[in-house]
């Protein structure tokens, strides 16, 4: 079985990350409001993805980065 192990220092930029592609991800599904018909399923998908990526990178920094 193959163990995950990060640094403290890694862990913490790996949860800033994810908090920044939290915030980029909130950019995008407000820019849904914005955008015209046919490009509100296209930032929808952009901000949706990145917030599932962000959610990932955070369960990484917390469970093996001793971050939190």
């Amino acid at each position: 079985m193959t163990t995950l192990a990060l640094t403290n220092h890694a862990g913490i930029r790996l949860a800033e990350l994810g908090l920044l592609l939290a915030a980029a991800a909130g950019v995008a599904i407000a820019l849904t409001a914005l955008a015209p018909p046919s490009g509100k399923k296209f930032w929808t998908l952009v901000g949706g993805g990145a917030l599932a990526l962000a959610g990932i990178l955070l369960i990484v920094a917390v469970h093996w980065g001793h971050f939190g």
